[in-house]
C-alpha cells in the first residue's frame, strides 16, 4: 500500500510540473496548450518511444499500438495525474475499527 501511494504521490507531483511548465509557456507565448504526453516522452528519451511501436508491434500485437498512440496524444497533466490520483485514494491507509 505504501508503494502505491509513493508512485501515486509522484505521479500527481508530474503532473503538478507539467501543470506549471504548460502555465509557463502560456505566460511567454500568450496562447495556452496542454503538452501531449508523447511530446513529454519524445523530450526525454526520443529512441526509446521510436523503438517502441516496432517492438510492441512485432512481440506483442499489432493492434495494441493504436490504443497508446490515443494515449500519448493526450494532455500529460491527465496522463500523469488521473492514474497518480487513482493509486493515492487507492492505497490510502483503512481505517480501524475498534473493538468492543
Amino acid at each position: 500500500m505504501i508503494i502505491g501511494r509513493f508512485i501515486g504521490w509522484l505521479l500527481l507531483l508530474g503532473a503538478l510540473v507539467e501543470l506549471v511548465r504548460d502555465l509557463i509557456a502560456w505566460l511567454d507565448t500568450g496562447s495556452f496548450a496542454f503538452v501531449a504526453a508523447g511530446q513529454i516522452w519524445f523530450e526525454i528519451s526520443p529512441n526509446t518511444l521510436e523503438l517502441a511501436q516496432p517492438a510492441i508491434q512485432r512481440h506483442l500485437a499489432a493492434w495494441l499500438w493504436d490504443p497508446i498512440v490515443a494515449i500519448l496524444t493526450m494532455p500529460a497533466i491527465v496522463v500523469l495525474g488521473g492514474p497518480g490520483l487513482a493509486l493515492v485514494l487507492l492505497c490510502r491507509p483503512r481505517e480501524r475499527r475498534r473493538r468492543r
